[in-house]
């Protein structure tokens, strides 16, 4: 320890050892937060555990926004409902000076040193949602060029998109966050939405628009990658012939095809309502469910799809993100000049809403569209994209659930359903990174990982069973279930994509 401090100091943003020694115990205990916050809960059934290759993306940047928009009054409110009069007392002595001050971001962080672990936990359970969703990580290649962002398509993609897309992924994953309500207005709030009130919150974070934008132009460049003939076995021409005849029964009407390497490409996604693919609900469901407590930003108007939303004091932890994330784009480095900083910002506005060429349009597919009532009802659907490249991107389905293209292809066994087929792997071993030729994807049994379980609900690997003939097609026809000659051929010729 004497060792590392000492080499800090030596960077020369540090006068001495205690300030090195504070800074460790502030960011351990933001990280202790963090993980507090985040660990899946749930009395009623078995807990979802991630696993490798998996993260709950949307709750957690969910939860670090609840964290950082809660006021005082109601952090006062909430302590009160856990805590005797005698221990609010006591509790409020350390953390009034923490409301009252200029410095009020990480509040909850820092009032949890005057909290017994019990305690910790009960505001916990009232402030936050389980972050108990997980999915499997999307591969990035063609993501500007798609119209709709996420699994969902919760997320869309046309003009400033990118930019407010990017930084609400570092809102979940450690960007310093540093919101305070503050008097008055400023150009920024405007920009942001928040009106010219008495009062605005002032979004300054360690998020660099500028940098974002440059990660998001190399994006642009990714292709996806080919079956590479030089390493792996090479593709049987004859089977992918017959294959691309199935594909076009079974797989096109969802799946479309693009030129991967066509620089004017474009994703159009094709959005299937949940109940009509059948896969498992969870990641959906939570990701309109979810509300929690305005703080800071009570009274504000979100604007969505079908109009405004009015932040009361619970609202829909998505129309949080919403106005965070606006207010964050909007809000500049403060460590810059006044113009500078501004020009720099208007600049990367106007790169980013001129370079990006996908504009503003309708969802495409079979989903409930979003009404004044249900303004985010189109989110209750998961996304089919093209499938180049889809033979490097195990595990499959939105949560991970199946883990090679081969078990894709099969059914999930049903009761009724005979014990000499062949199914969908109820449990599996994921965190190989030995690649399975044979059924395409990676290795799943023979060694000591992660027991992935589908029987536990947002886990579930049921649904999507085109090839099977238990899912309809979009227009309500079943067809014949795939002879294993005719899964083979289909797997030949999704390789080859």
């Amino acid at each position: 320890m004497i060792a590392f401090v000492t080499h800090v100091i030596k960077q020369g943003h540090y006068e001495n050892t205690n300030e090195v020694l504070a800074d460790l115990k502030k960011y351990a205990q933001r990280i202790k937060t963090y993980n507090i916050i985040n660990t899946p809960r749930d009395t009623k059934r078995p807990l979802t555990r991630y696993g490798y290759a998996r993260l709950d993306a949307f709750g957690r940047i969910y939860n670090r926004v609840l964290e950082h928009i809660m006021s005082a009054q109601q952090l006062r409110k909430l302590l009160a409902e856990i805590l005797s009069p005698v221990e609010l007392t006591e509790v409020m002595a350390g953390v009034e000076p923490l409301l009252n001050s200029s410095d009020r971001d990480h509040v909850i962080e820092r009032t949890q040193a005057y909290l017994t672990d019990k305690q910790i936990i009960k505001l916990r359970n009232k402030i936050y949602n389980p972050a108990d969703a997980p999915v499997s990580y999307p591969f990035l290649w063609d993501v500007p060029q798609h119209d709709y962002i996420q699994w969902n398509g919760r997320v869309e993609n046309s003009g400033l998109g990118p930019m407010a897309r990017n930084a609400g992924q570092l809102i979940g994953v450690f960007g310093t966050l540093d919101w305070q309500e503050k008097e008055g207005f400023t150009l920024s709030s405007v920009l942001g939405g928040q009106g010219f009130g008495s009062k605005h919150i002032d979004f300054q974070s360690s998020i660099d628009i500028r940098n974002l934008r440059r990660v998001e132009n190399h994006l642009r460049k990714l292709t996806s990658p080919l079956w590479p003939e030089h390493i792996l076995p090479k593709i049987d021409k004859q089977r992918m012939t017959k294959g691309a005849e199935l594909f076009s029964q079974y797989c096109a009407s969802c799946h479309g095809q693009i030129n991967r390497t066509d620089p004017d490409r474009r994703v159009v996604a094709k959005m299937i309502s949940v109940s009509s693919v059948g896969t498992d609900s969870k990641m959906a469901a939570n990701s309109i469910e979810f509300t929690g407590y305005s703080g800071i930003l009570l009274n504000q108007y979100v604007n969505v799809s079908t109009g405004n939303i009015l932040l009361q004091h619970q609202a829909p932890a998505v129309a949080l993100l919403t106005s965070a994330t606006r207010n964050v784009v909007t809000t500049p480095d403060r460590d810059k000049w006044f113009i500078r900083r501004w020009v720099e910002r208007s600049f990367d506005f106007a790169y980013t809403f001129f370079e990006n060429e996908v504009q503003s349009s309708l969802k495409n597919g079979n989903y409930t569209p979003d009404t004044t009532a249900k303004p985010f009802a189109s989110v209750m659907a998961y996304k089919a994209r093209p499938l180049n490249g889809i033979w490097a991107t195990a595990p499959y389905l939105h949560n991970g659930s199946v883990p090679t293209l081969y078990d894709l292809l099969l059914p999930k066994r049903q009761v009724g359903d005979p014990i000499e087929g062949e199914y969908r792997p109820d449990e599996f071993m994921a965190g190989s990174r030995e690649f399975d030729v044979e059924k395409v994807g990676l290795k799943s049994t023979g060694y000591d990982g992660f027991l992935f379980r589908t029987s536990i609900w947002g886990n579930n690997n049921s649904g999507h069973e085109y090839a099977s003939g238990r899912t309809p097609q979009p227009d309500g026809t079943f067809l014949p279930a795939l002879t294993k000659e005719q899964r083979m051929d289909l797997l030949e010729y999704l390789k080859s994509l």
